[in-house]
């Protein structure tokens, strides 16, 4: 199983028994608010076996987020295919009792590394909802640049992107 441990979190595959922690988070409404809803327990496995399957057929995925100081799993964090095209695309849910605290971005960060490092992919993109500014803020502060606003799983949307040498150019500068 693949793991990254970054300053304050563990990233590490999802399990079948990550679906108490991970209902938790997506059956809260605030949290849930721009990433579709909450969501049943029901949908929240389906969530999880889809998360494990991509790990196992693409040898990427969302990480779970677990906060190392509460030893909890809090959130996701990842790549998946965009809809419908080959990209891959960044993607991030917190609990909201862990917000404002930089952990989406530490764990994007970590996210991007792993694309742009183990995989070498050659670009990441991420979208999020025209209204979702708090998420455009991760974006922008993992050096992801605004491109267009376009449709994606039924909903308007901003699309983001960042190259592998733009990347490569902020990390290592």
């Amino acid at each position: 199983m693949q793991e990254i441990e970054t300053a304050r979190l563990y990233l590490r595959q999802f399990t079948p028994d990550d679906l108490d922690d991970l209902y938790r988070i997506y059956s809260d409404p605030e949290t849930m608010k721009y990433l579709g809803g909450v969501r049943t327990r029901e949908a929240t496995e389906t969530a999880i076996n889809t998360m494990i399957k991509s790990w196992e057929e693409n040898t990427f995925g969302m990480w779970a987020l677990v906060h190392k100081i509460d030893r909890k799993m809090i959130g996701r964090c990842g790549l998946r295919f965009l809809e419908k095209t080959p990209e891959a695309q960044l993607g991030y849910a917190i609990d909201k009792v862990y917000w404002n605290q930089g952990l989406a971005t530490e764990a994007s960060l970590a996210s991007l590394n792993y694309g742009f490092q183990k995989l070498n992919l050659e670009r990441i993109v991420a979208i999020a909802l025209p209204e979702n500014i708090t998420s455009q803020r991760v974006m922008q502060k993992v050096g992801m640049k605004y491109e267009k606003n376009t449709h994606y799983y039924g909903t308007d949307v901003v699309y983001y992107s960042i190259s592998r040498e733009t990347y490569q150019s902020q990390v290592f500068s």
